[in-house]
């Protein structure tokens, strides 16, 4: 064999320094390009996450500013705990309770048809149902609360009303039980779903011991699943109210928008929400106590509704199972 020179592996060397600082030019330009990549991907997430705050901000600035304005003509205490709801009327009067009395009362009787049928439907669907009953079921179910709310509205109008009427021949047309009954069936669909999610997170180990002492299926369900996933329950049912609370069509179309001081659910009554509605498409001018009255609404009603979040948030601190 024949000896290798020292002066022909001198090139070789040269030019394997050369293919290496190439390599490593071209590592730094890609890792740069990474780096934009990712700093312009944080920067898109960052603004697209901004967008709600913003928009919450600006929500609370215009209920804020409205309604500072209302109640520099109409005092916070008689809002409070006057009896009567009439600001289109020459004699007005500003009682919001009356208002609260119809939300108070559709809300419960929609949650008393809502959280029980949806929590059996989530204990099904997680615990008892396999698995093409429930891919086939879960979708079908969610589609109720594709519907139109105004869809659900005339439903309840026409054709539960009149079925109640047979129970209940005194009913009259426009009531808040018919509106109830049919807003907790369109909330169903998010008390169920969220608590299925919650009680498939529970770890199979748990089910497995209980199986292991002899539990039933129904008893692991109830005393092992439910408790370990109470607080994603619990975040569902406070959707729920949420959901309750905040709804407009179906109780401005079938409970009456009459403003009664009464929880009774067979009589009609007005919502705040259904009120907002009726002022907005009226003819009231910008800027006039009465206008302002639905941005005096609007803010009793979103306090409301953090009071429910803030609840809901304490729940799942509370009841928060680590695994």
């Amino acid at each position: 064999m024949s000896a290798i020179s020292p002066m022909s592996s001198a090139p070789e060397t040269d030019a394997g320094k050369s293919v290496g600082a190439a390599k490593l030019a071209e590592y730094a330009r890609t890792k740069a390009r990474r780096k934009r990549s990712e700093r312009l991907i944080r920067s898109v997430l960052f603004l697209a996450a901004c967008v709600s705050v913003f928009t919450t901000v600006g929500i609370v600035y215009v209920l804020l500013k409205e309604s500072i304005a209302f109640f520099q003509a109409v005092p916070l205490w008689t809002f409070l705990t006057d009896t009567q709801w009439t600001p289109l009327f020459s004699d007005a009067r500003f009682g919001i309770m009356v208002l609260l009395s119809g939300t108070i009362t559709s809300s419960l009787v929609a949650l008393l048809v809502a959280i029980p049928l949806g929590t059996i439907i989530a204990i099904y669907l997680s615990e008892f149902a396999g698995h093409k009953t429930r891919e086939t079921l879960k979708p079908i179910l969610e589609l109720l609360s594709g519907v139109p709310t105004i869809i659900y509205g005339y439903f309840a109008l026409l054709f539960v009303t009149p079925m109640l009427q047979r129970l209940f021949p005194e009913l009259p047309s426009f009531n808040i039980l018919s509106a109830g009954l049919v807003m907790g069936i369109m909330i169903i669909p998010y008390v169920s779903s969220l608590s299925e999610d919650a009680m498939r997170a529970v770890p199979m180990s748990l089910r497995e011991g209980s199986y292991a002492m002899g539990g039933t299926r129904l008893q692991t369900a109830l005393n092992v699943v439910f408790p370990a996933a109470l607080s994603g329950i619990a975040s569902a049912y406070i959707l729920g109210i949420s959901r309750a609370v905040g709804e407009t069509m179906i109780l401005a179309v079938a409970a009456g928008m009459q403003p009664n001081l009464t929880f009774n659910p067979m009589e009609p009554a007005a919502t705040v929400t259904a009120y907002i509605v009726q002022v907005a498409l009226g003819d009231l001018p910008h800027g006039s106590v009465g206008y302002q009255t639905i941005f005096a609404a609007g803010l009793t009603l979103m306090v409301i509704t953090l009071c429910f979040n803030l609840a809901g948030h304490w729940l799942r601190r509370r009841f928060r199972e680590v695994y």
